[in-house]
């Protein structure tokens, strides 16, 4: 009966607790958007060999920084109108809900570095554009740097000799053409515009050029082997975008989201619209009122579509507990995971 007793305190205590027995054969975990296998991988080896979920997610998204991930992420990418590339960048800590951010930053290629030090090194969550860089430069990463590449540079030539065509200006002249542009003298822009008649004009406008090549960010969760969780994006935009445009990759709540008493969920698609919604917030806060993570991703997707239904994205979804699921709208979505139960990185596909 002696021996029996400490068994059956562990059995009691898991069932209290619900966390360190059970989740020993789940974490660590690592969940990310799309098939970029080296991205998962790095950021596998980093949390199985013992670093903290942030720092794993820093080397997990630096790593596809640097293989420049579908020419949406990391430096000499999709170019702005200028032909610059910028970088926006995220990082988040579910155990405490610190977030370092930064947006629009130019001349420094490390956007998940930069972000993380502004979540170790200041009060704020967010620093933007040429103040960005300057304080990541003076924290000690490399810069400036010209972020263009010889691909990102053709890209934009050739888009240039399309008559800058398509692109993200509205009620603008002129309409076929590269710039200078000025507003369209029209009485139906301006204050007396009617939001509910242009609700269907304006969704097209802002989802017909967006596609899996030109407009897409990297996410990642990784939980410890405590389930402790960390997120991070990382992405150089939309391709000939607004020049000081920010999408909703250094976003948070929009791009990303992470809570340990929750789980996390990442974001990619149509950042533009998708950032209106907030649906990563959205998603981690319907699993906190008991939302499976398939149901929850699937009702965030819905609110966006429901007013924008042309728009392209998709989420994926990550309970506590390490179930996780994905939805999407517009395309097919790919997400990939590791976890101790898989000998390689599994990629699961999600039909819209």
């Amino acid at each position: 009966m002696a021996s029996v007793l400490p068994i059956l305190i562990i059995v009691l205590l898991t069932k209290v607790t619900g966390q360190e027995v059970e989740n020993s054969n789940k974490f660590p975990l690592v969940v990310s958007t799309w098939p970029f296998l080296e991205a998962v991988r790095a950021g596998w080896r980093a949390i199985n060999g013992g670093l903290s979920s942030v720092d794993a997610v820093v080397e997990g998204c630096s790593a596809c920084e640097f293989l420049r991930c579908d020419g949406t992420v990391g430096p000499g990418g999709s170019p702005d109108e200028n032909s610059e590339t910028t970088i926006d960048a995220l990082i988040m800590n579910g155990a405490t809900m610190e977030v370092g951010a930064v947006a629009a930053m130019r001349y420094v290629k490390d956007g998940i570095k930069a972000a993380r030090l502004v979540m170790l090194y200041t009060e704020h969550t967010m620093l933007a554009g040429d103040q960005a860089s300057a304080f990541a430069i003076s924290m000690g990463l490399p810069g400036p740097s010209n972020l263009s590449s010889p691909e990102s540079m053709e890209k934009w030539t050739k888009w240039r000799e399309n008559h800058c065509q398509p692109n993200f200006r509205k009620n603008v002249l002129p309409t076929n053409s590269c710039g200078p542009y000025h507003p369209k003298q029209d009485s139906n822009v301006g204050e007396t515009t009617c939001l509910v008649d242009d609700v269907s004009e304006n969704t097209r406008m802002m989802s017909s050029n967006v596609d899996f090549h030109n407009h897409d960010t990297i996410p990642m969760a990784i939980f410890d082997k405590s389930g402790h969780i960390a997120v991070g994006t990382s992405t150089n935009g939309a391709s000939f975008k607004i020049p000081g445009r920010v999408g909703d990759g250094p976003i948070a709540g929009s791009s990303a989201y992470a809570d340990d008493e929750v789980g996390a969920c990442g974001a990619t698609g149509d950042g533009d619209i998708m950032m209106r919604f907030l649906p990563c917030y959205q998603v981690v806060e319907s699993m906190r009122l008991g939302m499976a993570p398939k149901v929850a991703a699937e009702d965030a997707i819905s609110r966006i579509a429901k007013k924008y239904p042309t728009f392209i994205g998709a989420i994926f979804a990550v309970d506590k507990n390490g179930t996780h699921a994905g939805a999407c709208h517009g395309w097919t979505f790919q997400y990939s995971v590791r976890s101790p139960s898989m000998d390689v990185v599994e990629v699961f596909t999600v039909y819209p």
